[in-house]
């Protein structure tokens, strides 16, 4: 019998990662899964590992924090929000704020760059973009990514603002400036006021229900009156009104 209570409080004090707050039926396995893919045959012996051992510790981090994502993921669901952004937004505010959370290696908040170039909103805009992972973060500001990554891109903005080298898509310093990226835990940290926009999807359906109602809370806290929340296409805000939000597309939410 694995010992996880001894390993979420291990993770927490030496990791600083709150595993607690994810479904426990869903980590467990995944935990499991990863310990025995790195030869350990217990929670203690996979912890010294991951104490002792970068490679370990990567591969945990990786693979416990999902960090899968793409360049305008679900197309479809990323053009009303960029339409909806655009229309809302642009006209009632002089200057932007965005943040693209657990952003992973920076896909969505690249691709929000883009979208803000496109529409000529750079100069006044700002984006931050988080995540728990900071490997993940070197990853996002080195701005490299594969064939796949990069497949929705439509093909004029692949011309301008990638590189093709060796099979790899490398992204225009261009944009990467505009984004500015920096560690952020949802579950312990604090939120940053004032943003126009929240892009955070596909993430909180690996937390606890009690977990996922307080980061709707501090995300609608952070908004400001009119502002947007971006989710992804695996979830749904129940009773958004209980949060000060309204639903005004499929999976965008509005700060009344």
């Amino acid at each position: 019998m694995l010992d996880f209570n001894w390993f979420y409080a291990w993770s927490e004090k030496t990791l600083h990662l709150n595993l607690i707050a994810y479904k426990e039926g869903q980590l467990q396995r995944r935990i499991e899964t990863i310990m025995k893919k790195s030869g350990a045959t217990d929670l203690k012996q996979f912890a010294k590992m991951i104490e002792t051992d970068d490679n370990i510790k990567k591969s945990f981090l990786d693979y416990i924090t999902i960090n899968v994502t793409e360049f305008y993921r679900n197309k479809e669901i990323f053009e009303e929000f960029e339409e909806v952004f655009i229309k809302r937004l642009s006209s009632k505010f002089k200057a932007l704020k965005v943040w693209s959370a657990a952003c992973s290696t920076g896909a969505e908040a690249y691709s929000i760059a883009m979208i803000l170039k496109k529409n000529k909103l750079t100069a006044n805009s700002k984006i931050i973009a988080t995540d728990i992972d900071e490997t993940i973060l070197s990853k996002a500001k080195a701005g490299t990514y594969s064939k796949l990554e990069v497949q929705n891109v439509p093909p004029m903005e692949k011309r301008l603002y990638f590189t093709e080298q060796n099979n790899r898509y490398v992204l225009s310093d261009d944009i990467k400036k505009t984004v500015h990226f920096k560690k952020h835990d949802l579950i312990l940290d604090s939120y940053e006021k004032g943003y126009h926009a929240i892009v955070c999807r596909n993430v909180t359906i690996y937390f606890k229900n009690e977990v996922k109602e307080k980061i709707y809370q501090n995300i609608a806290d952070s908004l400001v009156p009119g502002g947007l929340f971006f989710i992804g296409a695996t979830e749904s805000v129940y009773k958004p009104e209980q949060y000060g939000l309204k639903k005004v597309a499929a999976f965008l939410y509005e700060k009344v």
